[in-house]
């Protein structure tokens, strides 16, 4: 199956109110395991960055300036996304935004029936907690260290490895060797493949003692079921 977690960053928390979309950042994963592949792109919002929008992402009017429109990314980012759920943090905000402005460049708004938002299934699942995905980094051991500021791209690679484990999580791959250094992390850069602990395996042979015991106990046993079968082989 396949689904695009995705984030956007904004001039603000309303598009009824004239704010618009200035980065969104696209994670593909196939059956919850990223591919590799991704949509990223600045926009040039048309208008003025307020101050406080700017203090949250990093993005000025001036780095924004010569950065596409929505319209003219439109079509790459459907491309992109085609008919695949769509996972958010706080999805209604996201969703919000992406449908105001396709909706402004006369396309289709995406059906909210592929609305995934993580947000709510983290409250399902750790009702009390706290949501952020700050928090849901910690809570999973997801390393967040290159979070300075929030950005479309790199909140989206998070967000991918977050809903991971708020699925379940998943085995990254097995190994055969007996040992592992207890200091391995439980999670490396962003994008890069998760490290898990292994315990060693656990004894299952048995003891000359037991082996002694289990002969003496067979050799009390009247006709056996199996003594045919040891007999015809």
């Amino acid at each position: 199956m396949r689904e695009i977690v995705f984030d956007t960053e904004t001039t603000g928390l309303s598009p009824a109110d004239g704010h618009k979309l200035v980065e969104i950042g696209c994670i593909e994963l196939v059956n919850r395991v990223e591919t590799g592949r991704h949509y990223h792109c600045y926009i040039n919002p048309g208008r003025s960055m307020p101050s406080e929008a700017e203090a949250v992402h990093g993005l000025s009017e001036k780095f924004l300036s010569d950065k596409p429109s929505f319209a003219e990314i439109a079509a790459d980012l459907i491309e992109f996304i085609q008919d695949s759920p769509l996972v958010a943090h706080n999805a209604t905000f996201d969703f919000g935004f992406l449908n105001w402005e396709l909706q402004a460049c006369g396309r289709d708004p995406v059906d909210l029936g592929r609305m995934v938002d993580t947000l709510a299934i983290a409250r399902a699942r750790h009702p009390g907690a706290k949501h952020s995905l700050d928090a849901l980094c910690s809570r999973y051991g997801v390393d967040r260290s290159q979070r300075v500021k929030h950005g479309a791209l790199l909140d989206a690679q998070l967000l991918a490895q977050v809903y991971v484990e708020l699925r379940g999580g998943r085995q990254i791959g097995f190994s055969l060797a007996e040992t592992q250094s207890a200091d391995s992390p439980v999670s490396g850069p962003v994008g890069a493949p998760i490290e898990r602990q292994f315990r060693s395996a656990r004894p299952h042979r048995a003891s000359d003692a037991e082996l002694a015991r289990h002969a003496a106990f067979v050799s009390t046993l009247a006709d056996p079921l199996w003594s045919g079968l040891l007999n015809a082989a």
